[in-house]
């Protein structure tokens, strides 16, 4: 049997993650498909060495395959006016989408089957409306609560088993805005946000190279007097929810041997990947299952792991997740979304697999250079988790 190759992460870029509003959104007036073309074109200018037509295949991860998403990896290579020779593959894992199209790409090349691919993920969600188009199965009533499904509801039910306090998740939205807008300040998102042309509130063009949704100045006292969001006596918020967010993002893998030949340097390759599915009520702990299963294949703990991301899908899932994985009690973090997290960022529900992984690769080169290991992973709707593993290249 041949040697499985290695796969390296040679570059990743993203667009900024922005509100998903029609009045007040910086990209309102932008498709999901030209924000892929802004990630694809970017990637390519960068690293003028990789042609577009030498790409082996393009993985896009996108939740909602409906309306301007629909076959979205295809039409939006073809809309860039990339080369029709280049084959693409649409993934839907609900929001580890484009996780989940980062390890296709990763085990195509360690199986040898191609030296260059591109993973990527999109969502739109003022165009293309969460839950847009979709028409549950009525069996699923014979199995499970349909009302225990969507995600609001999934993360009261993960509070109340894991015995989550209001107090606790408001103070991981307070660190987690104050970490982002820190990140922001200093200029550390910079080499991963392209610059794009939106438009303000005001209808007024500028240039977008910041994220809209952080907070400079997250007041803890206006947040506890919110009310809940999913049930009247509930602990989850609009301050504890990810907000609607619009973005893409795109990543370049290579086999070592290609990206050494290209002379293209890289500080990352792929360890693993692993799926999990797990009850879909409490579809926030398939993150930690999936995290738990990677680590037991790849015969590591938690103290193994020098840095964390994982998707704040909603700040009781996150504090679930993370104790149940014995990493962190509460915010503020010691290794877990050192630049913020989604209740900052936003969640572009098939980008931010994407995103997770490019914003930890800059973590691991700028502020933790001596890191060895890393693991992003992520929650998905109706109990889809997914979790991956990079490590520093010796």
């Amino acid at each position: 049997m041949a040697e499985l190759k290695e796969c390296v992460l040679v570059d990743g870029v993203r667009t900024a993650n922005c509100r998903a509003h029609a009045a007040k959104g910086w990209f309102r007036s932008l498709r999901p498909d030209e924000l892929l073309t802004y990630v694809y074109e970017a990637l390519f200018e960068r690293n003028p060495k990789v042609k577009p037509e030498d790409v082996e295949a393009v993985f896009c991860g996108t939740a909602n395959q409906t309306g301007m998403q629909n076959d979205i990896a295809r039409f939006g290579w073809l809309a860039s006016g990339l080369p029709d020779s280049v084959p693409t593959n649409g993934i839907n894992q609900q929001c580890p989408s484009a996780m989940a199209s980062i390890e296709h790409a990763a085990r195509a090349i360690m199986a040898g089957e191609g030296d260059i691919y591109i993973a990527s993920g999109v969502e739109d969600m003022q165009n293309v409306t969460m839950g847009m188009g979709m028409d549950f199965p009525p069996r699923i009533a014979e199995y499970y609560n349909p009302a225990d499904l969507p995600m609001g509801p999934t993360a009261e039910k993960t509070a109340e088993k894991f015995g989550i306090t209001r107090e606790d998740t408001e103070l991981l939205a307070y660190h987690s805005h104050l970490r982002a807008r820190d990140a922001r300040d200093s200029g550390k998102f910079a080499d991963e946000i392209v610059p794009i042309k939106g438009l303000d509130e005001n209808g007024q063009e500028f240039v977008v190279d910041r994220d809209q949704w952080i907070r400079d100045n997250p007041d803890l006292e206006q947040m506890a007097q919110m009310k809940p969001a999913f049930k009247p006596d509930g602990l989850v918020t609009a301050a504890t929810s990810s907000p609607l967010t619009t973005g893409a993002a795109a990543i370049l893998f290579m086999s070592r041997d290609k990206a050494d030949e290209l002379g293209l340097s890289y500080r990352l390759k792929y360890g693993g990947g692993v799926m999990a599915g797990y009850d879909p009520t409490m579809m926030g702990m398939s993150a930690a299952a999936a995290c738990k299963k990677l680590l037991d294949r790849k015969d590591l703990t938690v103290d193994d792991i020098d840095v964390f991301e994982l998707n704040e899908a909603f700040g009781s899932v996150v504090l679930a997740v993370l104790r149940e994985l014995g990493v962190e009690e509460n915010a503020p973090f010691n290794k877990t979304n050192l630049w913020g997290g989604a209740l900052a960022l936003g969640h572009p529900l098939g980008q931010s697999g994407a995103r997770m992984v490019i914003t930890m690769k800059n973590i691991m080169k700028t502020d933790l250079p001596d890191a060895k290991r890393g693991v992003a992973m992520l929650c998905g709707g109706f109990g889809n988790g997914n979790a991956s593993l990079w490590e520093k290249v010796e």
